[in-house]
């Protein structure tokens, strides 16, 4: 059986998207095979987002931010967003792949102290984590079509609790692995 492929979508592949990638990679064991891209992306990976996926265990491969080119034209299993834009500008995608928006704030918008800034990041990993332990959770291979669909788009309307200040992105206890 071949790995699910899935694309992670946003607007600048420089966190959200990235941190999804690297933890799906990980914590999928070979049943996933993750990729991210942007509609617009930037430059760089924003370094708060490496930080962290090393202090949560997640092995990011590494690769710049970017764009749609060539992987619009790749087949796909699932297609998730992860931002409003993302979702709004999607393409469409040849072979009919399951389509889910998981939107999210961006960490890298929030301003303020270095500790608040790295709580966002440390929220937004939390948030990605959880999500994709329901995606792990759920049967996919026995489940088809609509039903399969709105499984993984129902993931994106789950509320998380968030962490706080000085507490670990999974709330308190150990790394994310």
């Amino acid at each position: 059986m071949h790995p699910i492929r899935v694309l992670f979508l946003c607007t600048g592949n420089s966190a959200r998207s990235q941190m999804a990638e690297a933890v799906l990679n990980q914590k999928g064991g070979g049943r996933f095979q993750a990729y991210c891209a942007g509609s617009h992306p930037v430059a760089t990976v924003h370094p708060l987002a490496l930080e962290v996926l090393e202090e949560s265990g997640i092995r990011w491969k590494g690769h710049l931010p970017r764009g749609l080119e060539g992987l619009d034209q790749e087949h796909w299993e699932f297609v998730i967003t992860v931002c409003d834009q993302a979702r709004e500008s999607c393409p469409i995608f040849p072979g009919q792949p399951v389509i889910a928006h998981w939107g999210m704030g961006d960490p890298a918008t929030v301003s303020g102290t270095s500790e608040v800034r790295l709580t966002a990041f440390r929220n937004a990993l939390n948030l990605i984590s959880r999500r994709i332990d329901r995606l792990l959770s759920l049967p996919l291979e026995k489940l088809e079509g609509q039903i399969r669909a709105q499984q993984v788009e129902a993931i994106g309307r789950e509320v998380f609790p968030l962490v706080g200040v000085g507490r670990t992105p999974t709330g308190g206890g150990p790394p994310l692995t």
